[in-house]
C-alpha cells in the first residue's frame, strides 16, 4: 500500500475517532523510509490537547490499525498537538486564523516571490488573502501552497503578557473588606 493510500485510510479512521472525542484532526502524514514508515497524527481542540487526548487517540487508532492490518510493514505511530506554529492544511484554516501571523511558501512565484511572511487576511473562495511584510497585500490560490504555518507573533505575546501582569498587579492593590462573623 502506498504512503498516499495509507495516509488517506488513516485520515478516515482518525477523523471518526477525533469527532467521537470532541477533537479536531489537523493533519495526517506518512514519513520515513518505505519499509518502516512513521505515521504522524496531529490533533487539536479549542483549549488545546492534553497528553491523555493523544494517548487515547493513539490507543484507539493502534487497535484499529492492528485489526485492519492494511499497513504491511513495521511502523511508528506518533500522535501529538499541532504545536504553537501549527501547520495550515485546509482552506478553512485561512478563514479561521485570519488576523494571525503566518509563513507561507507557494509552488509558483506570486509577484516574483514564493516565500511570504506576514498576516493572514482571510480566504476569498479558494484564494488566500495575505498581508506580506515585504510586498504588502497579495492573493494566491490555495492549490499553490506548498507549506504554511502559523507564526508566533512575539510582539502580540509580549503585549498580552504585559496586560496580564498589569491586571494582576491591580488585583493585588484592591483593598479587601474584612469579613466579620458574629454569633449569638
Amino acid at each position: 500500500m502506498s504512503a498516499g493510500s495509507i495516509e488517506k485510510r488513516v485520515s478516515e479512521i482518525v477523523e471518526r475517532i477525533a469527532n467521537d472525542g470532541g477533537l479536531e484532526l489537523v493533519h495526517v502524514e506518512v514519513a520515513g523510509p518505505e519499509g518502516k514508515p512513521i505515521i504522524r497524527i496531529f490533533i487539536d481542540k479549542p483549549d488545546g490537547v492534553t497528553h491523555q487526548d493523544c494517548a487515547a487517540v493513539s490507543s484507539e487508532l493502534g487497535t484499529i490499525l492492528e485489526v485492519e492490518d492494511f499497513i504491511r510493514t513495521p511502523y511508528t505511530l506518533e500522535v501529538s498537538s499541532p504545536g504553537l506554529e501549527r501547520g495550515l492544511y485546509k482552506q478553512e484554516d485561512y478563514s479561521r486564523f485570519a488576523g494571525k501571523m503566518a509563513r507561507v511558501k507557494t509552488r509558483v512565484p506570486v509577484n516574483g516571490q514564493r516565500n511570504f511572511r506576514g498576516r493572514i487576511e482571510g480566504l476569498d473562495r479558494s484564494e488566500i488573502i495575505f498581508d506580506d511584510k515585504i510586498s504588502g497585500r497579495v492573493q494566491f490560490p490555495f492549490e499553490t501552497v506548498v507549506k504554511a504555518n502559523l507564526e508566533i507573533d512575539v510582539e502580540e505575546e509580549f503585549r498580552r503578557a504585559s496586560e496580564r501582569q498589569a491586571s494582576s498587579a491591580k488585583l493585588k492593590d484592591v483593598p479587601t473588606e474584612d469579613a466579620q462573623i458574629t454569633t449569638e
